[in-house]
Formats: structure tokens, C-alpha cells, sequence
């Protein structure tokens, strides 16, 4: 494919690849699974050496590694979907009426909108950290790119957890793990970013 500019008009070449299923497929395993820079090589780093992954897409090395809105995008798209279809019970019980209503209405909002929630919260954990963690010298977007990447990893495990809660449905035992879990790579995640 070729493309010239001319007046501020872009001119390609008519030798284009019919959209059609191949494209599509084509384009789905470049963009998630391409190894280079593809959602799986991503994810391998983030398990592998976080800090070393987060830093390099910081510092401009973004070629190999997913986009991170995108990542936590795809992720808490997928991961909405199953907890939605398996009909997974958070596991929290009420003794007051009006409590578990309002309760089952926001866990069902979240559960149908997953991936928007996450969004919405990734502010809110930027500005913690870039707060607790200022002496650091990243600023606000990049906190928002470390939550990002972080938020991307738990949800990960939450992926690797969900078949646990699909067959322990509203057991505490597993929404525990889960939050202790989160919170060991939450302290991983950002131990081997700062070294220390």
C-alpha cells in the first residue's frame, strides 16, 4: 500500500484487500495476538517483570506492548461477558431488604457495564497513587497508564479465578482470595515498578 500527499490530500493506491471474513480474522489476530505486540505478549510481561514493562511503555518503548485503555478494554469487556452469562453471586448477603436491593441494582449495573466501571475508577486510583507515590516523578497520565496496565493484570486473574466462582457461586472463601490476590500484585506491580 502506498500513500502521497498532495495539497493536503492523501492519495493511496486502488490495490486494497476486500474487507471481508479473512480480513477480519487477519485483523483480530494481529491486533490481540500478534506476538510482538499483541494483548498475550503484554500480559506475559506484566507477569513476568511489571515494572520493567510499565517503565519501557513510559519511557516511548510502546511498539511491542498493547495499548493500555485498549488492554483493560478488552479484558473488562471479556470478563463482564462471563461474569454475566456464568450468573455469578458476589457472595454478599443482606439481612436489610432495601440494602440488598440497592446492593443486587449497582452490582447488576456494574456486572452489564464492567468495562466502563473499570474506566471510571482508573482516575480515582491514578490520583491515589500519583499522591502516595509523587516523590516517584510520574505525572497524573502516567499513573493512569501504570493503573491501567495494573488494572489489566488483575483482571487477568480475575479471568483465571472466575471459573472458581462459577462452581463455589457466592462463596466468601473465593471473593476473598480474589481481594487478597489483587492486593499482593497491586503491591508487586508497583514495588517493581519503583525498585524499592
Amino acid at each position: 500500500e502506498v500513500t502521497a500527499t498532495f495539497s493536503g490530500i492523501i492519495w493511496q493506491s486502488a490495490d486494497t484487500h476486500q474487507m471481508n471474513f479473512h480480513f477480519l480474522w487477519h485483523d483480530i489476530q494481529h491486533g490481540l495476538f500478534h506476538f510482538d505486540k499483541g494483548i498475550l505478549y503484554t500480559i506475559k510481561q506484566l507477569f513476568t517483570n511489571p515494572g520493567r514493562a510499565i517503565r519501557e511503555v513510559i519511557a516511548g518503548k510502546r511498539v511491542k506492548h498493547f495499548k493500555p485503555i485498549s488492554f483493560v478494554i478488552v479484558l473488562a469487556t471479556v470478563y463482564g461477558l462471563l461474569y454475566n452469562y456464568l450468573h455469578i453471586n458476589p457472595g454478599v448477603s443482606f439481612n436489610d431488604e432495601k440494602g440488598r436491593k440497592i446492593f443486587e441494582m449497582v452490582n447488576h449495573w456494574i456486572a452489564n457495564h464492567y468495562a466502563l466501571s473499570t474506566l471510571l475508577m482508573l482516575p480515582i486510583y491514578s490520583l491515589a497513587t500519583f499522591l502516595v507515590f509523587k516523590k516517584q516523578g510520574y505525572n497524573f497520565i502516567e499513573h493512569f497508564v501504570i493503573n491501567s496496565f495494573l488494572a489489566g493484570q488483575r483482571l487477568v486473574i480475575h479471568l483465571a479465578i472466575l471459573p472458581f466462582w462459577y462452581l463455589n457461586n457466592g462463596s466468601l472463601t473465593i471473593k476473598f482470595v480474589t481481594t487478597f490476590v489483587d492486593i499482593l500484585f497491586f503491591v508487586w506491580g508497583f514495588s517493581s515498578l519503583f525498585s524499592g
